[in-house]
């Protein structure tokens, strides 16, 4: 017979009203979405690695990551038991959007997502597996079943309505359901958001969209931001990824993208929109580290929206953020 010892902690996890609960105490996500990648070795788990980030995140005063966008190893997840670190486990579902593509920012072609992939069998088994072999785990305040999905297409409202039902049903503690929206299934389209506990964006104003325009991004924000809220006056609301391309070691007086100053100021600009509202309840940037992709034309050397390098030297950023951090508790920060 095979033994398994299983630590694992108490407390409490609830969505009441337009804050997010743990202990009965109002929490603010400050963290990042990972990858389990390094140059070292690549992408997949490194202990020592796993140990380092940690010990990054926590100088940062950060509290929290999201497990983008599959569940980690069983490692990190014991490790962020250990030393109290705050897990949105992610199901291994990215990019459910037919067409999807980095350029999907300058529109794409409508098509129907839900009619071509076959996908709801695998999903939740996916869903399945991953809650019971994540259920014990203190650490787990929040699950995500998608990335980035197509929200605003025909047939989205059925697939999803049926993924959160099943999942609700396989966890023991009723821990928060969310998935993270897609930039471009906005407000004026996405049709799933309600049955979210809390709803989580990836937005990319002065990015992907607004490049270069900081004055329109951070307008742009804050019109998403409260037509998002007066839709659904009644959830919280988080990103889950917001970010810019960033070379370490270059430089410009100017706006210019990919350098290290034109990352601190959209930041700046986003850090100061998030502090307008009682209904925003945590800040996940995209991404911690740099991390390879597949070999193209679109990218140098992979994606360089870190705040980190992939060998984890900080970029100027991170001690602007730092020091946002660091002021801000994890409990309690809007009444």
């Amino acid at each position: 017979v095979d033994a398994y010892d299983e630590p694992f902690g108490v407390r409490t996890v609830e969505v009441r009203g337009l804050q997010f609960l743990i202990n009965g105490q109002p929490f603010y996500f400050k963290g990042y979405g990972k990858h389990e990648d390094s140059y070292i070795n690549g992408r997949g788990i490194n202990e020592c690695v796993n140990v380092a980030d940690i010990n990054l995140m926590r100088w940062m005063g950060a509290n929290s990551f999201r497990t983008s966008h599959y569940p980690y190893s069983e490692e990190m997840m014991r490790l962020c038991d250990r030393e109290g670190f705050v897990v949105i486990d992610e199901v291994a579902a990215v990019g459910q959007f037919e067409g999807f593509s980095v350029d999907s920012a300058s529109g794409m072609a409508a098509k129907s997502t839900w009619d071509k992939m076959d996908t709801r069998a695998q999903h939740e088994q996916d869903i399945g597996e991953l809650i019971k072999r994540d259920k014990n785990h203190a650490c787990v305040v929040m699950w995500s079943l998608m990335n980035e999905p197509d929200s605003a297409g025909p047939g989205a409202r059925e697939y999803f309505e049926h993924i959160f039902a099943y999942a609700r049903k396989l966890d023991p503690q009723n821990r928060p359901f969310t998935y993270v929206n897609f930039q471009i299934c906005g407000i004026e389209k996405d049709v799933c958001a309600d049955l979210c506990d809390v709803i989580c964006l990836n937005r990319y104003f002065g990015w992907y969209w607004d490049t270069a325009n900081f004055e329109a991004a951070e307008r742009h924000l804050i019109e998403d931001l409260e037509a998002w809220h007066a839709k659904h006056p009644n959830k919280p609301i988080m990103f889950c990824e917001y970010g810019a391309d960033t070379v370490a070691g270059l430089h410009a007086v100017d706006d210019i993208p990919f350098t290290e100053e034109y990352q601190v100021k959209y930041y700046e600009i986003n850090s100061r929109v998030f502090d307008m509202y009682d209904f925003f309840v945590g800040e996940q940037l995209w991404n911690f580290a740099d991390f390879e992709t597949k070999t193209g034309i679109n990218r140098v050397q992979g994606n360089k929206k870190g705040i980190f390098t992939r060998g984890r030297d900080p970029k100027s950023v991170v001690r602007v953020l730092r020091d946002r951090w660091t002021k801000i508790p994890d409990f309690n920060y809007k009444k």
